[in-house]
């Protein structure tokens, strides 16, 4: 699957950005320690959730780094004093209430007031932020209304919208009461003795509440502003862990919950965030795996706005700002989610320990790999503590969400690029140069500085080859041409030249870059979102047309090194991230989708979890649990028949005698570590155990 990252534009408009980054984000002078093959020889991380005994572990040593931020002001006020550690400051983290839009009633009947639009936007009216602010954040925080950080570029773009916005929907609890009220009598509901009552029981809010940070204090606070409007509250404080299976994964039709209280990171300093409103609001949303956001039904006008933003499917800077405008009022009166505060957190290490502490990340920011060291000096242990390690399954096509996987899953990963921590442009690490050009209509602007590796012109015609492969034809098996597919033109080309990869940049288990590890990654996705597939995943479908829309052709025009064009039709406000969004980011070697192809094929495992519980069977995972034998199987099968996945086309890259070494390597891995996770990137994972939640990953020069 290839996957779609985040970023901004314009002439006065982008200067004023530029100056207004180096303002709120004066670090791009900032020196960043990029290491591309990870300084370190091993990292360790264990579970701690409990911030004051981190923060103990912190003191005596026994930790080195915590990847989870310090909100609590006494906390902080203990980091700075001490002499032996050192701190830094992000601004990506944020708090919101996520409700469960079912209704008016569940399976079992239970009455969901929150099915009510309007009465979820009254929310905003009856909690005060500015009290959770100034008496549960004890400062660390800034009011949040809408899905845009504070601070960011795009937040300042459109601060005036957001000023009146903020005005309009400022606490006013009676007001919101007043909504309420009557919205519930519309739905049936009556009011006897200051409680709510529907078909004579009382009208209960289940109100999963997180109990790992400030949140407990943000959900008895709600839950009484909840209880003072005449509801009944349930409050079920829960871990992480234990709220996942229920509001991400559980089917919100079932009714086990109503009220969530949600907490996200922005990991990247995300030059455009106008793609959070198709995020957060709709079933289109790469979290469509969740049969929470597939029960999302949001307001025809704000969904093609969404999607339009999304997509960057726009011709000028006026259309957009129009469009952002109005999914700013739009998403207030949709209110899945009500937003509360962004937090201003500190993120603290021992002194003798450097790293990149991202503006919107942190510590566990997607840089760290790359940039976490005992300071002064290359290789050395350093042992990492976070709230949970392990929660959910991994696997590259649909695995786990959770910060606490994917920070883990980094390391391994061969990215060609990174984020910098301090302006959100790009860092390259495995792309040599890319040449841009773009539609004259098309909004995109570069940067100064990235001229040594990114060519850019605009022209009124971009073409697209006849022979560019458009997608692929699950029937046939085989590519679509452009020409096939009619397709002449597109917005976007772009030409990556990889370098000289192919045959020499080694995964973990051994074997080499091919092109079909490229053509695998590419087909499962067309796969998972047909019906004549083995692999159809009905979760996958809108978030896969969402791309389709954007993304038009590819070509391998060279293979050593290894230079390829994209046609695609999305671009970004930044001409460096436009250039890079078509490239793979994550490169799995074909072998190890392999397995996993044909588990799911079989009917033995899935990769998302969605189907994985449609089917009854086993979530895909290749770290361990169950899934681990299954895979096994699948890889003895493979070896013996030396399996090629889509071979009718793949098999032309691939010979049966390579295949069967592919396996083999594999195989010879899963002996020695007991797992089958391998990329290529500059740590590999030594050991994962899921019982006692504890990760080593170990970097790869010592893999021969």
């Amino acid at each position: 699957m290839w996957r779609i990252f985040k970023s901004p534009k314009m002439s006065l408009l982008f200067l004023l950005l530029i100056i207004l980054s180096i303002l709120i984000f004066p670090s791009s002078a900032q020196p960043v320690n990029i290491n591309p093959n990870g300084w370190l020889d091993q990292v360790a991380f264990i579970p701690e959730k409990d911030k004051a005994k981190a923060l103990e572990m912190l003191i005596k040593g026994d930790i080195d780094i915590y990847f989870n931020e310090f909100d609590d002001p006494q906390l902080f006020r203990r980091i700075k004093e001490d002499p032996n550690l050192i701190y830094g400051t992000s601004f990506g983290l944020y708090y919101e209430l996520t409700f469960n839009p079912v209704g008016p009633t569940y399976k079992d009947g239970r009455f969901n007031p929150f099915s009510n639009a309007k009465i979820r936007e009254a929310m905003n009216f009856v909690v005060d932020r500015r009290y959770i602010v100034d008496e549960i954040m004890g400062g660390l925080a800034e009011v949040k209304l809408l899905p845009l950080n504070k601070g960011f570029p795009e937040y300042e773009r459109y601060k005036a919208t957001i000023t009146k916005l903020e005005d309009l929907y400022k606490y006013n609890f009676e007001k919101g009461k007043s909504i309420i009220t009557t919205e519930l009598k519309k739905m049936g509901a009556e009011l006897r003795a200051g409680k709510w009552y529907y078909k004579g029981n009382p009208v209960v809010v289940k109100f999963i509440i997180r109990v790992e940070d400030r949140r407990k204090i943000i959900g008895d606070y709600v839950s009484s502003q909840l209880e003072k409007l005449g509801f009944t509250v349930e409050r079920m404080y829960k871990t992480s862990r234990e709220a996942s299976p229920l509001w991400i994964r559980g089917n919100p039709e079932e009714g086990q919950w109503d009220l969530y209280t949600g907490g996200w990171i922005t990991t990247v300093l995300a030059r455009d965030m106008s793609d959070n409103f198709q995020f957060f609001y709709l079933p289109d949303s790469p979290m469509s795996y969740s049969p929470l956001w597939r029960a999302y039904k949001p307001d025809k006008e704000f969904r093609d706005i969404a999607n339009k933003l999304a997509q960057k499917n726009f011709k000028s800077i006026a259309e957009r700002n129009m469009l952002m405008r109005k999914a700013l009022e739009l998403c207030l009166k949709d209110s899945v989610r009500v937003f509360l505060v962004d937090q201003k957190s500190a993120w603290a290490r021992r002194k003798n320990i450097d790293t990149a502490v991202d503006y919107a990340g942190g510590n566990p920011a997607r840089i760290w790999p790359y940039t976490l060291r005992i300071a002064g000096r290359e290789g050395g242990n350093v042992k990492v503590a976070m709230a949970e390690v392990i929660i959910d399954a991994w696997n590259i096509v649909a695995g786990s969400n959770w910060m606490y996987d994917t920070v883990l899953w980094e390391p391994t990963f061969g990215r060609n690029w990174i984020y910098h921590p301090y302006t959100g442009l790009p860092i390259l690490l495995g792309i040599e140069s890319a040449d841009l050009t773009v539609n004259a209509e098309v909004p995109t602007f570069q940067n100064k500085g990235s001229e040594n590796w990114l060519k850019f012109r605009k022209v009124k015609t971009v073409s697209v080859p006849s022979d560019a492969w458009y997608g692929w034809d699950v029937k046939k098996q085989t590519m679509v041409t452009a020409k096939e597919a009619g397709v002449k033109e597109s917005k976007v080309k772009v030409v990556i030249n990889y370098g000289d990869v192919i045959g020499k940049k080694k995964y973990h288990d051994g074997t080499v870059q091919s092109i079909a590890d490229y053509l695998v990654d590419f087909i499962i996705g067309f796969e998972r979102a047909s019906k004549d597939s083995k692999l159809y995943d009905e979760s996958y479908v809108d978030y896969f047309n969402s791309w389709r829309e954007q993304f038009v052709a590819w070509k391998i025009v060279k293979e050593n090194p290894l230079v390829v064009e994209y046609y695609t039709n999305y671009a970004e406000l930044d001409a460096e991230l436009t250039a890079l969004w078509p490239t793979t980011s994550v490169l799995f070697p074909w072998h190890a989708h392999a397995i996993g192809i044909r588990a799911e094929e079989e009917g033995k495992l899935a990769f998302s979890q969605s189907k994985a519980q449609e089917k009854k069977i086993e979530w895909m995972n290749y770290i361990g649990g169950p899934s681990l034998a299954v895979l096994k199987d699948m890889l003895e099968k493979s070896e013996k028949d030396a399996y090629i996945p889509f071979k009718n086309f793949v098999g032309k890259y691939v010979s049966e005698s390579l295949a069967k070494e592919r396996y083999v390597s594999l195989k010879k891995w899963f002996d020695k570590y007991g797992h089958l996770w391998v990329s290529n990137g500059p740590y590999y994972l030594e050991k994962a155990d899921l019982t006692a939640h504890t990760v080593l990953l170990k970097n790869s020069k010592f893999l021969k």
